[in-house]
């Protein structure tokens, strides 16, 4: 982190260096509402001011090239460390935490119905398509195949 007083762009959004593109667009978003000088009740030199710093940090932290120069900056490193768990050699218990494990998306999340909803959709119309071809090969495939034979016939005499 930085080593002078003066807040971090993620401090200003009230947000952790971790935070997600979503997560600031919305941290952003909130601020900008409460601080705009049309909208507040602070003094309009003290919104102003606070409406441009988060206007500055939130555009720095929503280019992905600024921000990783930035985080350099306050010294945040992406890179995550997989550490080995103090329990490693410990008998596995029957309730499995699976926030320890190193493998796991934190942002893996159960399907929602919609989107349960949506899949099943996606596969009936697959399905349907799928059989609209094998319909259209059997009936036509059948009359190509007297066609050739046909014109085989034909050829021969």
């Amino acid at each position: 982190m930085p080593q002078s007083n003066e807040p971090t762009y993620y401090s200003l959004l009230g947000l952790h260096p971790s935070a997600s593109a979503i997560e600031i667009r919305r941290a952003y978003r909130e601020l900008s509402k409460r601080y705009h000088p049309d909208t507040t009740d602070l003094p309009a030199a003290v919104a102003i001011a606070k409406f441009q710093q988060l206007n500055e940090a939130y555009a720095t932290l929503s280019n992905s090239e600024r921000r990783f120069s930035y985080d350099l900056k306050i010294g945040y490193s992406r890179i995550r460390v997989i550490q080995v768990p103090p329990d490693l050699n410990n008998p596995a218990s029957s309730s499995y935490n699976q926030s320890k494990s190193a493998y796991l998306d934190a942002t893996d999340r159960p399907l929602s119905r919609v989107e349960i909803f949506a899949l099943f959709i996606l596969g009936i119309t697959f399905l349907t398509c799928v059989l609209i071809v094998i319909a259209i090969g059997l009936t036509r495939g059948h009359a190509a195949v007297q066609m050739l034979v046909i014109e085989h016939l034909m050829n021969l005499q």
